[in-house]
């Protein structure tokens, strides 16, 4: 009979490997998750009203374009993020057919976001313009209106008045989705300027006095 011994440095880590592992699957797994719902709830906005029978085959085919790979049990994992979706008010189900909740559009306008960029930012090189952005979306509106100061803020724009914004890095692709996602082309102004008065304490909130 033979016994083999390993060190207790080794099976430490191998034992953090291990679990290093599992937590990397659980994390592809929750994010695999979040693209199916986000998928499930792009292709519900789209159709407008769709037959629950409708949106695996719906969802599969956009899941193919993205290059996603299938497996046999797909169809059940989007009936179950399908489920979930409409347990999280994103989604409703009346008499057999799904549509979007303003819950679920507001959820898609923030994946559409940039996410926080604060971090990012640091390593941006600033061309010496500051980006202001203007808007006035009237109350029956508001829920246009919290979209764009939620899309604001993950982007990293500072407040310099009710609905006066600023920042400092190019932004045009996303302003411009923005005001598509919200439909207010008309009701907000995107201006580049070369100056702003007194403009010492948005360098400072931007980190760009330091550089």
């Amino acid at each position: 009979m033979f016994f083999c011994f390993f060190p207790i440095h080794t099976l430490s880590t191998t034992v953090n490997n291990v679990c290093s592992i599992i937590e990397k699957m659980n994390l592809e797994k929750k994010v695999k998750k979040a693209n199916i719902q986000k998928i499930i709830l792009e292709t519900v906005k789209l159709t407008g009203l769709v037959g629950v029978s409708l949106i695996a085959p719906n969802v599969l085919g956009e899941m193919k374009k993205m290059g996603f790979i299938i497996h046999p049990r797909q169809t059940e994992s989007i009936k179950r993020s399908r489920d979930n979706l409409v347990e999280k008010g994103l989604l409703e189900n009346k008499n057999g057919k799904i549509k979007i909740t303003q819950g679920g559009k507001r959820y898609l306008f923030r994946c559409l976001s940039l996410g926080d960029n604060k971090e990012l930012n640091k390593n941006k090189k600033w061309d010496g313009k500051w980006r202001v952005l203007i808007f006035d979306i009237p109350e029956s509106r508001r829920f246009d209106r919290d979209n764009i100061r939620h899309a604001l803020v993950s982007i990293g724009f500072m407040r310099l008045q009710d609905s006066v914004w600023v920042y400092p890095y190019s932004c045009e692709n996303i302003i411009s989705l923005l005001k598509t996602e919200t439909e207010s082309e008309g009701d907000v102004l995107y201006m580049i300027v070369e100056a702003l008065e007194n403009d010492e304490e948005i360098k400072k909130y931007f980190g760009l006095n330091k550089k």
